[in-house]
């Protein structure tokens, strides 16, 4: 015996769904679409990373160095110079904002073998280098930086193996050109 599709539900064309707590079925759904309507916008605002952390220090930055002193009492007016700083911030030195270092010069070797790390709202960028004598010394920059902008701010240049000091002024992402 063969039925058609309309025949076998013409009984139940009168009829409504329930649910086992009395609920319409028209009711049940306009409850889950307004829940999915709520819960996408408020899940895909979830898993959206933040600008804090989708920010990177990764690329160069141009420094110039100023109102630079040298000697062990600092009386010695130095001239100014200009470095580009790499940074890679991959976090391998335990902070999110982490990574290794290397200080151009337009006049000198390259100091390679750096580590930075921003710490709170202040980046550390350190150089072990090495003198004439075997004396280990440092390059050391300190300024304030914005991890959600993944901008760096003026701060301040020292340099034991010279023992010179300055006022280290950072440029934007990615200016310079060495």
């Amino acid at each position: 015996m063969v039925h058609t599709v309309a025949g076998s539900f013409s009984k139940f064309r009168n009829h409504q769904l329930t649910f086992p707590l009395g609920e319409k079925k028209n009711t049940m759904i306009r409850k889950i679409l307004a829940f999915t309507a709520t819960a996408l916008p408020l899940l895909a605002f979830a898993l959206t990373p933040s600008a804090a952390s989708a920010q990177s220090f990764t690329g160069n930055y141009t420094v110039s160095v100023t109102e630079t002193k040298c000697g062990l009492t600092g009386n010695i007016k130095c001239s100014n110079q200009t470095y580009c700083l790499d940074l890679t911030d991959d976090g391998a030195f335990a902070r999110p904002h982490s990574g290794t270092a290397t200080l151009n010069s337009f006049n000198s070797s390259p100091l390679t073998g750096g580590t930075f790390q921003v710490i709170g709202k202040t980046i550390v960028v350190a150089f072990g280098v090495g003198s004439g004598t075997g004396e280990n010394n440092t390059v050391v920059l300190v300024a304030p930086a914005n991890a959600s902008t993944g901008t760096i701010g003026v701060g301040i240049y020292d340099s034991g193996a010279n023992e010179a000091t300055g006022l280290a002024t950072f440029g934007v992402k990615n200016s310079c050109f060495i």
